[in-house]
């Protein structure tokens, strides 16, 4: 305005920016109880501590009967703790969790869904837990079920029922009052994790957070979520088969190179304690092709079997797929193949297949995948109780992997006579401490011979 209403003068406004008054957060406007050594404020105290009169006892766990989660965890859930699950729609995040924590029935654990009715929770806990079943005890008393998506309903739940974990399934649908946003944005997200981490680690319970991921395959929602929770799980798999894998992504208690399998079944999950005779075939004898690898994920062992298929190419331009497995790396392979060992499969189309469903980073299944190439090219079967390990360099070396002794000693029992490993592997080995026969090969050409004479 140029001219003022009031006194008729020109050019007298002034303009003066007034800063909205910024809403409470949700962790100041619930009520957390405060753990030793904490002010009324909240803050922690503030004098520096010598490092040396820091206890540092090892943490408690909690048992949750699941040999597989147990292991991917640490050894257990630790109280006080924030666990963040993440996996595609589908594959199982719900199921893993009721099905464990039905097994607690020591435990008072209350379930917050903001999914699905209570009476769909009654419905799958009764389909996990059949009669007659001794894996998983029948719904009691100790697993409490609140559907609400309230941040400060389900504080107050907590407050009321003081249990000894809480579920949140999941917390994009969680927001709280303090932000003026729709549940599962940026902001709702980052302030109810935070909310419930204080609350946490001010003498709550332990928290178990169920999130979706987007379609980059990321846990959807702000990136400070993954930083803010203690343990990252990643559930994955494919819908059409029945193994799912859990990935500890970032753990704070625990090592994050350990890996869980699991079986789907109609009645839940199933933890497979020996995979390798799960993804291994009984009928392979006589079929090219075929070459099984013993790959490690994390620090566990396994074998597994690959296929390759190779075709004249029908269309003039050859072809190439890879199922489980890298595509550039499977491109690095066949190059290595033409160029070292003289095998032209430039004109041909090429398939690669790990069998089971699962996808595989482990280099050390190198050798199995250029061997299984070979063996449907020359359409000449590798004997079934014959496996192989270790990394293929671009000049056609066999590189040493890790992990040997574990390698040899899973292939030995699963009762294979005979083993291809790296020459360089032979220094940490005795190859006489065990039954399995030993085939070291410095070259693919040498490990070649030693498949097909």
């Amino acid at each position: 305005m140029g001219k003022c209403p009031s006194c008729g003068l020109w050019n007298t406004f002034k303009e003066i920016r007034v800063a909205a008054k910024a809403p409470a957060t949700a962790q100041q406007r619930l009520r957390v109880p405060q753990a030793p050594g904490l002010s009324a404020e909240g803050n922690a105290a503030t004098r520096p501590i010598p490092l040396a009169d820091i206890r540092a006892d090892a943490e408690p766990r909690i048992d949750l009967r699941d040999e597989e989660l147990n292991r991917v965890l640490g050894g257990g859930l630790v109280p006080g703790s924030l666990v963040l699950l993440g996996g595609e729609p589908g594959i199982g995040k719900s199921t893993l969790v009721l099905q464990t924590i039905l097994r607690l029935t020591d435990k008072k654990v209350l379930y917050v869904s903001g999914e699905e009715s209570a009476r769909q929770l009654k419905l799958r806990a009764e389909r996990l837990c059949p009669a007659g079943t001794a894996e998983i005890a029948a719904p009691s008393t100790s697993l409490l079920v609140v559907c609400d998506t309230s941040l400060e309903n389900i504080f107050a739940h907590i407050e009321a029922e003081r249990p000894d974990l809480v579920v949140i399934d999941s917390i994009q649908t969680v927001a709280t009052d303090s932000v003026e946003s729709s549940p599962g944005s940026l902001s709702q997200i980052r302030e109810c994790a935070a909310a419930l981490l204080k609350y946490a680690k001010s003498g709550g319970p332990s928290i178990i957070l169920i999130g979706h991921i987007n379609k980059e395959g990321t846990i959807a929602g702000p990136k400070v979520l993954e930083h803010i929770v203690d343990t990252v799980l990643q559930f994955e798999g494919d819908q059409h088969y029945l193994y799912r894998i859990l990935r500890a992504q970032k753990n704070r208690f625990g090592s994050t190179s350990e890996l869980g399998i699991y079986e789907m079944r109609q009645d839940g999950l199933r933890p497979v304690s020996n995979p390798s005779e799960l993804l291994l075939t009984d009928n392979q004898e006589g079929l090219s092709g075929i070459a099984i690898a013993v790959a490690i994920e994390g620090v566990r062992p396994f074998l597994i079997e690959t296929q390759g298929l190779v075709s004249t190419a029908a269309y003039g331009t050859a072809q190439r797929s890879a199922n489980g497995f890298d595509y550039r790396r499977l491109n690095m392979l066949l190059a290595v193949l033409e160029k070292r060992v003289g095998f032209k499969l430039a004109q041909k189309d090429v398939f690669l297949n790990i069998a089971g469903g699962l996808r595989v980073t482990d280099p050390a299944i190198d050798l199995a995948v250029i061997a299984a190439i070979l063996s449907s090219n020359v359409d000449t079967a590798i004997e079934g109780d014959t496996c192989l390990t270790g990394e293929v360099g671009l000049s056609g070396e066999i590189r040493p992997v890790s992990r040997i002794e574990q390698r040899i000693a899973e292939a030995q029992k699963l009762g294979f006579q005979r083993i291809v490993i790296p020459a360089a592997s032979l220094k940490a080995i005795n190859p006489h401490d065990y039954k399995i026969e030993v085939v070291p090969c410095r070259r693919v050409e040498d490990a070649f011979r030693a498949l097909f004479g």
